[in-house]
């Protein structure tokens, strides 16, 4: 059974930070690309990040460049989303997914979420103050 667990999700302040944390199980997540997504109250979900399987090639949508930073830790089978400078607007849950040997812009971009191989069930970040 592929599972993804996020958490690190809580309430912060406007200009504060968190760090998301992404676990697999079930499955080695060194062959699968990781990506972040999130969905906010009446929006459709997006991609925020993603991490290629290979070279670790890196996506940010634009909302987030500067302030977000995707990593991953091989040997710990988890992938991280360090948060700075949050604001309201990045209030979402936020979800982490696989997709076996993507590449960042399929990933985080054009592959229909339903394809993905696994999703976790997300982690509520609130950003207010």
């Amino acid at each position: 059974q592929l599972q993804l667990v996020e958490s690190g999700g809580g309430l912060v302040q406007p200009g504060g930070s968190l760090r998301l944390s992404c676990a697999a199980s079930g499955f080695t997540l060194e062959y699968y690309a990781v990506g972040w997504f999130r969905q906010a109250p009446g929006k459709e979900r997006e991609g925020v990040s993603c991490i290629s399987h290979g070279d670790g090639s890196t996506y940010y949508t634009d909302s987030v460049k500067g302030r977000f930073t995707i990593s991953r830790d091989n040997a710990k089978n988890t992938v991280y989303l360090q948060m700075n400078s949050l604001k309201p607007e990045d209030t979402a849950v936020y979800y982490c997914a696989a997709g076996f040997l993507l590449t960042v812009q399929p990933m985080c971009v054009t592959t229909p979420l339903k394809s993905l191989d696994a999703w976790g069930q997300g982690t509520l970040v609130t950003v207010s103050s």
